[in-house]
């Protein structure tokens, strides 16, 4: 898998296809048209020549909101993890304190997502967040 950054974002097809059943709205993306740029940072993982998911980043106050997107069909394979991964290393090369995640209260599956956050570490807060203490870089 390859972890290549979208400089900058922009709304497409791979996204919508990636995204699946969700609306972007769900996650506060509004309702774009592809070539619509997107604010954060984005990067996209490819295998091969396809594209099996995403990752976002919105870093503020030393702290950053994540976003992990992956392909329908490609769920339960890792693909999650590997983003996760990533978007761990990019938030400890920035030197950030915490990632933390927020599931919509319309999410469909919160209790799928919210368990995947927590076998990868995050706790949850008393604002509804699903925090981690970014690890050193190079940790």
């Amino acid at each position: 898998m390859r972890w290549v950054r979208e400089t900058p974002a922009h709304w497409d097809t791979d996204k919508k296809r990636v995204l699946g059943d969700l609306a972007p709205e769900l996650f506060g993306f509004g309702s774009p048209g592809v070539g619509d740029v997107l604010a954060d940072e984005w990067w996209r993982v490819e295998d091969g020549d396809q594209i099996i998911g995403y990752g976002r980043l919105d870093d503020t106050w030393g702290d950053a909101e994540i976003l992990v997107l992956v392909d329908p069909r490609r769920r339960r394979s890792g693909v999650g993890a590997f983003i996760l991964a990533r978007l761990e290393e990019e938030a400890a090369a920035r030197h950030l304190n915490y990632i933390y995640n927020v599931v919509p209260d319309r999410h469909p599956d919160p209790e799928k997502v919210t368990g995947f956050l927590a076998a990868h570490g995050f706790t949850p807060n008393s604002v509804g967040e699903l925090r981690k203490k970014v690890p050193a870089e190079g940790a």
